[in-house]
């Protein structure tokens, strides 16, 4: 399916697109200064340097184990990605000459599109400077005001805000509710485009997209199908390449797919791959790639030599899995049931937002980096830990992780002893 031309560039009214936060700036502050009084703050605190084993050194707490971090495959650091990132420097500089469609486009940019679309088994592939522009201005290219974009309830917030600021009727379906997606789609009007996406694994609770047959109903009922891979790719799949692989389905399951160059893969960026007609369509209407800087040459080069380890050094998926299998035995031992978990990603779930403040303070304490998901990241009453696993981790710290959350959790009275 081809998108409409000229869709996605009309003025935005960013106000009525986008919800107001439910706070003002004085509240903010005041909420802000409290919890930080209190040692509950823990955003933001300055990482000054990465070390072996999944361990960082933390300005004010000193060296600390990670386990809040995106890198899954510990691709951070890897030589031959340091020295692509080098290379380009010493050949290009720093940055680029203005935004892509102008003087910013490099071979760099070029060579990564076509390393990409071999990776995801596409025609073509554009690139975009971060992840949230990927998704806001894919979609709002994608549909508009006569369409329908039907999504997930627990998408990404780029995906909802980039279903907002395209004015296409926005319907949402339960959580991995096949039977309720196939009602969305029925009951979607028949005319103008019909657009479902979905993340491939949901980047707070952990869990993935039933894909075979979100890809079916979409065939079945003539939609469009947009996948976010953020956390997928270098995770799902024999060789990380992604939630297809997972399942075993053919490159054309999947007609926009979406991923970003700042999880399992070191870098900072994002990129679509699809058709060549829809790639080229969005390199003259998105604005995120119209009015944006191109990723700077030291990002593109190390994103495009990312690709080729994950394929060159396959164990690391391979480890990351066991890792990720390990790791569930000791939350269940811990007792915190997570025995069917897939993916690296393992939300703590607390409850109340305090009670999850509390539950990092008291990791803090014991030499473990893990964050706080509070409102309004998730709603009301599913305040979480969002703990990450990298193939980097050893088993004994994985095991002293899951001692000091039983500790933690009995002594706040989330686990009941």
């Amino acid at each position: 399916m081809e998108p409409h031309p000229g869709r996605g560039n009309s003025d935005l009214a960013i106000n009525d697109a986008v919800p107001k936060p439910s706070l003002s700036l004085h509240e903010v502050q005041r909420k802000s200064a409290e919890l930080r009084r209190r040692g509950l703050l823990f955003y933001g605190e300055p990482t000054t340097a990465y070390l072996p084993h999944s361990r960082v050194k933390v300005d004010g707490h000193g060296e600390m184990l990670m386990f809040g971090s995106y890198s899954y495959l510990s691709l951070n650091g890897h030589p031959d990605i340091n020295r692509a990132a080098q290379a380009a420097i010493e050949h290009y500089g720093t940055g680029t000459l203005g935004v892509r469609l102008l003087a910013g486009t490099l071979d760099l940019h070029r060579s990564l599109e076509a390393r990409v679309a071999r990776f995801m088994r596409t025609e073509a592939a554009v690139t975009f400077s971060s992840g949230f522009l990927a998704n806001v201005s894919t979609i709002a290219c994608l549909v508009g005001r006569n369409d329908t974009v039907i999504c997930d309830k627990l998408n990404h917030a780029s995906i909802v805000d980039g279903c907002r600021m395209s004015r296409a009727k926005l319907v949402r379906f339960g959580h991995n509710d096949m039977g309720h997606l196939r009602e969305c789609l029925r009951d979607a009007k028949p005319a103008g485009r019909k657009l479902v996406i979905v993340d491939a694994v949901f980047s707070m609770d952990g869990d993935i997209v039933n894909l075979p047959e979100v890809s079916r109903l979409c065939r079945e009922y003539g939609a469009m199908l947009m996948v976010d891979e953020a956390h997928s790719i270098g995770v799902l799949g024999a060789t990380g390449h992604g939630i297809e692989e997972h399942f075993g389905l053919a490159a054309d399951s999947v007609d926009v797919k979406m991923g970003t160059f700042s999880k399992a893969i070191p870098s900072c960026g994002a990129y679509v791959a699809s058709s060549k007609a829809i790639c080229d369509f969005l390199r003259y209407m998105a604005r995120g790639f119209i009015y944006t800087a191109a990723m700077p040459p030291a990002a593109a080069a190390a994103a495009a030599a990312a690709l080729d380890v994950i394929e060159r050094e396959p164990g690391r998926v391979k480890h990351l899995r066991e890792n990720v299998r390990t790791f569930a035995a000791c939350l269940c031992d811990a007792g915190f049931p997570f025995a069917r978990h897939e993916t690296p990603i393992f939300p703590i779930n607390c409850g109340r937002d305090g009670l999850a403040r509390e539950l990092a303070r008291y990791f803090h304490h014991h030499g473990i980096y893990v964050q706080a998901i509070t409102q309004p990241v998730v709603p009301a009453g599913s305040a979480r830990l969002r703990v990450g696993i990298t193939s980097d981790h050893r088993v004994e710290d994985m095991r002293r992780f899951a001692s000091v959350l039983r500790a933690g959790a009995l002594e706040l009275g989330i686990l009941k002893s």
